[in-house]
């Protein structure tokens, strides 16, 4: 034991003040006191347990003792007691017949005047509390017992993290690097990578975020934390934070589609009869669901109701788009959903967004297509009707002359033009028969020709043909009262 006068050593570990010294309680209970405030300030400092710090300071003097007295090979136990303020040293040797390692061995004659009764094999202990403990061995003592406590820590963080691994936590941003950015977590450091962040966010330090807990490995010296901004998991957990439905289990989350930092579309189910699940998420004027896209940033998000056939769940997946009809085909796992002109473009989304979105939701392969698209391809499979433009000339043959038609070729008189001078043929033409079917295309093409003429002339002249009908009904007049 040491002498009550000898010298105390003080160690500062962290803000709190040791006292070291192998004394058992002295006549003011000084050392008594001293050590339970220690222990208790460093288990309030590092946010230990007791019994923790104390098997750190054990560790420590154990290492000191062994420094101090050579005694490397030996197992030495140390004992405290906070509230009796006592320190005890220990040497742990087995009891043999024959010793042949006198830093791990003790005969049996030996065993036996410390404590009757003592058999081979058993442990015995031996008390070998030093007078004296020099200054090198304390501040050894005080590396020993900072290292535990960061061991001990660590190990408690990487329990408590690996509990609420994939769960929500809450950091801080500490400082941003090209590739990474660093994010404080209560007591620990997270990593958040390239990969894991949102395009659209600028990080700055001192942000308080939101963060999805996504992998805890142990490191060498700490937990190695992986956190993540973008993983759809953390639209599922900040609804569970958000809506109590979806936390009691009422309304379940059956699939989530996400592109971070742009949209995000998310199906939803009511495990209970009358109960609307997006009602729920929205909440009254949509505060629940604003509450959680300002998390996000201002990042869009659709609510849709899931629905078990998977032609509904499509069109509401393609929301806010309109569907026509859907044709699902189960072989290739393939839907076609018809759309609206007007509609094509909003199902279809910016660069495709909506479609895309929709596949990942319901796990079909989308083609849309439009009615008019659709009438285009019905059309080229089955063929054109016969147009007015594709009648053959013997078509025309057979169909008789329309009676309107006639008259008016019988009415108007036809209109001279003045001939044009032709060119004189280099050989002598022979003389071609002209048959009852060429004449009538003639007369047909030349009546149709003035009557074209005349339209033109009724335009440009004014009401030419009207006066000339009423002179020649006059002249007829005059001819029968002659006659």
């Amino acid at each position: 034991m040491l002498d009550y006068n000898t010298k105390r050593h003080r160690v500062k570990v962290g803000s709190t003040h040791l006292f070291i010294r192998c004394k058992k309680l002295n006549r003011n209970g000084r050392m008594k006191t001293e050590l339970r405030a220690a222990i208790t300030q460093l288990s309030a400092e590092r946010n230990l347990p007791k019994e923790v710090v104390l098997a750190a300071l054990e560790s420590a003097l154990v290492s000191a003792y062994k420094r101090e007295t050579s005694a490397l090979e030996q197992d030495v136990v140390v004992k405290i007691d906070p509230n009796v303020g006592e320190i005890s040293f220990y040497v742990q040797k087995t009891v043999v017949e024959s010793v042949a390692n006198p830093d791990r061995e003790i005969s049996l004659e030996d065993a036996r005047a410390l404590r009757t009764g003592a058999q081979v094999g058993d442990v015995a202990s031996i008390e070998c509390t030093p007078r004296n403990i020099g200054r090198i061995a304390v501040q050894a003592a005080k590396q020993v017992v900072l290292q535990r406590l960061r061991e001990a820590e660590h190990r408690i963080i990487y329990e408590e993290l690996t509990d609420r691994e994939g769960k929500v936590v809450s950091g801080i941003v500490q400082f941003i690097e090209p590739k990474r950015v660093y994010v404080r977590l209560n007591r620990t450091e997270a990593m958040l990578p390239l990969n894991e962040q949102v395009p659209r966010e600028h990080y700055y330090r001192g942000q308080r975020l939101k963060f999805y807990l996504l992998d805890v490995a142990q490191g060498g010296k700490e937990p190695q934390i992986i956190v993540s901004r973008s993983h759809p998991n953390l639209i599922r957990r900040l609804f569970e934070l958000e809506i109590p439905e979806v936390h009691n289990g009422i309304v379940e989350l059956k699939a989530i589609a996400r592109e971070a930092g742009h949209r995000t579309k998310v199906a939803v189910t009511a495990t209970q009869e009358n109960v609307d699940p997006v009602g729920c998420c929205l909440g009254p004027r949509g505060i629940r669901l604003q509450s959680i896209i300002k998390e996000l940033n201002g990042e869009k998000m659709d609510v849709i109701q899931w629905h078990g056939d998977p032609g509904v769940f499509i069109s509401n997946a393609l929301s806010p788009a309109q569907v026509a009809s859907i044709n699902i085909s189960e072989e290739t796992n393939t839907a076609t959903v018809i759309v609206p002109d007007k509609q094509l473009s909003l199902a279809i989304g910016k660069e495709g967004q909506n479609a895309r979105l929709a596949a990942k939701l319901t796990g079909w392969r989308i083609d849309i297509k439009s009615i008019s698209a659709i009438e285009a391809e019905r059309v080229a499979i089955q063929g054109p009707e016969v147009s007015a433009e594709a009648i053959s000339p013997a078509v025309i043959e057979s169909q008789p002359l329309e009676p309107a038609l006639a008259e008016d070729i019988e009415a108007e008189e036809p209109i001279e033009f003045p001939p044009i001078p032709e060119a004189p043929p280099e050989k002598p033409e022979e003389k071609q028969i002209r048959f009852a079917e060429d004449m009538l295309l003639a007369a047909l093409t030349a009546g149709t020709t003035d009557k074209a003429k005349s339209g033109v002339k009724k335009r440009r002249g004014g009401k030419v043909t009207k006066r000339r009908k009423e002179e020649d009904h006059i002249e007829d007049r005059i001819v029968d009262d002659e006659m």
